[in-house]
């Protein structure tokens, strides 16, 4: 899993029937102090996230199981919303 924020949303009306309903978002990739980390990308919305938050991801096969009993041809998926992180300290 990874983390990333939620910087908005896609809408489409053409689409496969797997996908019909499915919430989909705009993810930006991010690093445990916060900051960008990659590409935006497009994930499934398997919870129920908004926009700014703090969510963690999947890519992959794993991310079709996200929107399980349904079989959603999903790359990525929102599958949790950060409420906070907490980093070790080194030493």
């Amino acid at each position: 899993m990874r983390l990333g924020r939620v910087v908005g949303s896609l809408w489409s009306s053409v689409k496969t029937e797997q996908l019909e309903g499915v919430r989909l978002l705009l993810i930006q990739p991010i690093d445990e102090a916060g900051a960008n980390a990659g590409r935006t990308l497009i994930a499934a919305d398997a919870i129920g996230a908004g926009a700014g938050d703090t969510i963690y991801w999947c890519r992959g096969k794993e991310a079709s199981f996200a929107m399980l009993p349904a079989a959603v041809g999903a790359d990525a998926a929102v599958v949790g919303i950060v409420d906070s992180i907490t980093l070790a300290s080194a030493g």
